[in-house]
């Protein structure tokens, strides 16, 4: 229990919440909706039931509930109310919701209840896009705001690494594979988000394509074996952190020259790095995506 985090500054409410400081400060002083608490040095903070309480008080205004109104409401009512808005209307958002407190609290079976209530109406397809991903984005925010550590983040991207993990199993025992198309997923040197390439090789056998994940930090020079089994090769890639920003142009370069120059496979290219470059002017063999969405929806153009 020592490692739950239960103390937030109104900064901390925002980030997590998206909810302006300014604001809470509103409802809690025109409305009572919150009771913030004293250090023994007189600092001003919110426990986790606070912030419990704002997330369903800003769950309930986001579907149309003014705060005048939910400050009239008890806090049992109020959670009735969320939990039946959220079965029929906006699942998503107190999905997301739901997650973040268990990353905040390391809990695994909030995970999982959250995921599995979501599983018995929407396919992890959508799970993944609609909900993993937009939380995905915030915690970056979160993590580099000290909202929270490293640890956190790391907790919450293990529970959807296996999630993706066990879906890709499942896509794999049904899946046949009657097509020509081979695609090859790694991650340039020193790259270790795997999450997104993950969905993408989940994305590729679901859709009956045979797929080689190599995973993080593989050189460009250990590709070249690969060109003596494969003759249509897909090699696909996602650039996060690595290469940096001013080295992209040149990680292309060097894969045009000792890949695809010697044989007729293309490249994929998706990542935060490539935001950072111009890359007009590329080989036809080079397509770049800005979503893991555009990618799977070209996948399935080009079967």
């Amino acid at each position: 229990m020592n490692n739950i985090k239960n103390r937030f500054s109104i900064k901390d409410l925002e980030n997590l919440t998206g909810i302006k400081a300014h604001t809470i400060r509103i409802w809690e002083k025109r409305y009572n909706l919150l009771e913030p608490k004293r250090t023994d040095t007189n600092i001003r903070y919110y426990d986790l039931e606070n912030f419990q309480k704002l997330l369903n008080i800003s769950f309930l205004n986001n579907n149309g509930y003014k705060i005048s109104k939910i400050s009239k409401i008890s806090e049992p009512e109020i959670l009735e109310l969320v939990k039946t808005i959220a079965i029929n209307e906006d699942s998503n958002n107190h999905a997301i919701n739901s997650f973040k407190l268990a990353m905040l609290n390391f809990d695994q079976k909030l995970f999982f209840k959250t995921y599995d209530s979501l599983l018995t109406e929407k396919p992890f397809s959508y799970i993944f896009h609609e909900v993993f991903v937009p939380m995905l984005n915030s915690i970056g925010i979160l993590w580099q705001t000290d909202t929270i550590t490293p640890a956190h983040e790391h907790f919450i991207c293990s529970l959807i690494r296996q999630k993706i993990i066990s879906n890709t199993e499942k896509a794999h025992q049904k899946s046949v594979n009657e097509s020509k198309k081979t695609f090859v997923l790694y991650l340039p040197d020193n790259e270790i988000h795997e999450l997104g390439l993950l969905y993408i090789n989940y994305e590729i056998i679901n859709n009956g394509f045979h797929s080689i994940f190599l995973g993080p930090s593989v050189p460009v020079e250990n590709l070249k074996h690969l060109q003596d089994f494969y003759n249509d090769i897909t090699y696909i890639s996602y650039f996060t952190i690595k290469p940096e920003k001013e080295n992209v142009i040149q990680y292309i370069e060097t894969f045009t020259n000792e890949i695809l120059k010697s044989s007729n496979s293309k490249f994929w290219i998706l990542g935060h790095m490539l935001t950072q470059v111009n890359l007009e002017n590329l080989p036809e063999s080079i397509k770049t995506f800005n979503s893991i969405k555009t990618l799977t929806e070209t996948l399935l153009i080009n079967d």
